[in-house]
């Protein structure tokens, strides 16, 4: 089966170690894969012989994201409801991860995109390296910051989450401990001794998780332009306090006229060339998030994506992928095409209920008895 070959499990004793094997594709979760993985850590959470799981990637990264472009392909085609059966596995995969019981070690070697996040921030420990690179990059695509990124970004110190998730801005490995998304480093030429260390460790106590790594754990220092230095984060939470998007970009040009930065004129430039109906239900859903819990989340999460891939307020979602992973070309032309142009209650209409559709249902997450509170927060 192609799921089995995209996802390589090795047994080490009381470990199983799960590899996302599409290099070619910086192993994009494809449906199989996260169906495959759902099946893997229910089984896995079962079994009494299994202590620890290990997710890894094949090759330069991690996971680049999910595989958009077949679900674009089926929103062009009128079968945007087969997109929404890619989406709902992956956030209940998601969901499964944030509650799980026993657990898990996400190794960030690499690149970690939007879908990759999703499940790797979700879980106990996310180990960072020098070659880490991470972003939640959907605004450039019309999308939003999905699989529970709602709850992961809006739980980051200060207003950092927002900025994040607007400008789909690259972190560094340093840059994620130093924000909590990450929850320790290592260097990458000792990732194999720790794996190796990690399989004997016989337990789910997460302490005795926590020691091998910790032993592996190295101290990193912010590069000399990082968006995590104070004087930095200041104009973050000053301007992405913001209430609306068209009020944080004002707030930047401000600050842009006060004292010429080129990091702040990067992120106006980001914010304006992003999806504006993206930028809008992207705050809206990271605001949301911080009074949500992970279910809330992605149940929203849900509800919103649907919306994206039916495409009766805005078809930004496929033009995004054209211009970005398609034609690359660059130049999306964005409906509407201004901030201005997206209305409020243009945002709402994102966050109700899919009215007349034919057997649509929320999405719908068992109950769980693992629901802790957030570990994200609990490592700032």
């Amino acid at each position: 089966m192609a799921s089995q070959s995209q996802v390589l499990v090795e047994v080490k004793s009381s470990v199983r170690i799960l590899t996302l094997n599409r290099p070619k594709q910086l192993n994009a979760l494809c449906f199989n894969m996260i169906s495959r993985l759902l099946q893997l850590f229910l089984a896995y959470e079962k079994d009494p012989s299994v202590k620890l799981v290990i997710l890894k990637g094949q090759g330069r990264a991690f996971c680049a994201g999910g595989d958009v472009p077949p679900v674009v392909n089926n929103i062009v085609q009128g079968k945007w409801r087969l997109g929404a059966d890619f989406f709902r596995d992956q956030y209940t995969l998601n969901y499964v991860m944030a509650t799980y019981s026993k657990p898990q070690v996400s190794i960030l070697n690499g690149i970690v995109m939007g879908a990759g996040a999703g499940v790797s921030i979700h879980g106990r420990f996310r180990i960072a390296t020098e070659n880490t690179v991470f972003a939640m990059p959907e605004t450039a695509l019309g999308l939003f910051p999905d699989v529970g990124a709602s709850y992961f970004l809006s739980r980051l110190p200060g207003f950092f989450g927002e900025y994040v998730g607007l400008t789909g801005a690259r972190l560094d490995g340093a840059e994620m401990l130093a924000c909590g998304l990450a929850t320790h480093f290592v260097l990458s030429s000792s990732l194999d001794a720790l794996e190796a260390d990690l399989c004997k460790v016989g337990s789910s106590d997460p302490s005795f998780v926590s020691t091998i790594i910790d032993a592996y754990t190295q101290h990193q220092y912010l590069k000399q332009k990082s968006a995590y230095y104070r004087q930095v984060l200041d104009v973050i939470d000053r301007c992405f306090s913001r209430r609306t998007v068209e009020e944080i970009i004002s707030a930047l040009e401000r600050e842009a006229t006060q004292e010429p930065d080129d990091w702040i004129l990067t992120t106006i430039r980001a914010l304006k060339k992003s999806s504006p109906s993206s930028l809008k239900i992207s705050l809206r859903s990271i605001r949301e998030g911080r009074l949500q819990g992970v279910g809330q989340c992605l149940i929203r999460e849900y509800r919103m994506v649907c919306h994206v891939m039916k495409g009766d307020l805005s078809k930004d979602l496929v033009e995004g992928c054209r211009a970005i992973l398609i034609d690359k070309d660059r130049n999306p032309k964005w409906e509407p095409k201004r901030l201005d142009d997206m209305k409020d209650n243009m945002v709402d209409q994102y966050f109700e209920r899919v009215e007349e559709e034919e057997r649509w249902e929320d999405l719908k997450l068992s109950p769980r008895n693992n629901l802790r509170a957030s570990k994200i927060a609990s490592k700032l």
